[in-house]
């Protein structure tokens, strides 16, 4: 209950919610994580996977799942969920780092190269990264999405870097 009453997801409690990727799928590269728990109408990162790896389905207001085979970590669909609830976790970076991609909605957008404040859910800082990319193209509809690099202990927990 940690969304209800805090306003931020626990990992156990998305684990309870959503299918996510398992050691074997994050051993193959990187993958998308679908952190919507809320059933309301939307289905923009069904749309936004050409290869079927997001299914939505009838009603509209089932929540997502992702088919972690057919994903390849491409990231389209993380600008295009407008409520900003997918990222992209690379843990086949090296023996000691992982890569997050997430949308980056704020000013000014991380350049490759800064260091930062790699951030949890709770917005508490969790570790340091380094920003490795950062994708903007005019089909993201404002919408950048920032790859950090951090140490891999940290994957399932880094949501986002500190803004500036």
């Amino acid at each position: 209950m940690a969304l209800i009453n805090t306003g931020y997801l626990e990992y156990d409690e998305l684990k309870n919610i959503q299918t996510l990727p398992d050691d074997e799928r994050f051993s193959k590269g990187p993958v998308a994580i679908i952190e919507c728990v809320q059933e309301i109408p939307c289905n923009p990162c069904e749309a936004a996977c050409h290869f079927g790896a997001i299914q939505v389905g009838e009603p509209i207001t089932n929540l997502p799942t992702l088919i972690g085979e057919k994903c390849i970590g491409c990231g389209m669909c993380v600008a295009r969920c407008p409520g900003l609830a997918i990222v992209v976790v690379d843990k086949t970076c090296s023996d000691t780092t992982a890569t997050v991609s997430f949308p980056f909605e704020y000013y000014p957008i991380p350049t490759v190269g800064e260091e930062r404040k790699a951030l949890n859910r709770k917005g508490e800082i969790v570790c340091s990264g380094k920003i490795v990319k950062v994708v903007n193209p005019a089909s993201y509809d404002h919408t950048p999405v920032v790859t950090v690099e951090i140490p891999k202990e940290f994957a399932d927990e880094v949501r986002t870097v500190e803004r500036v």
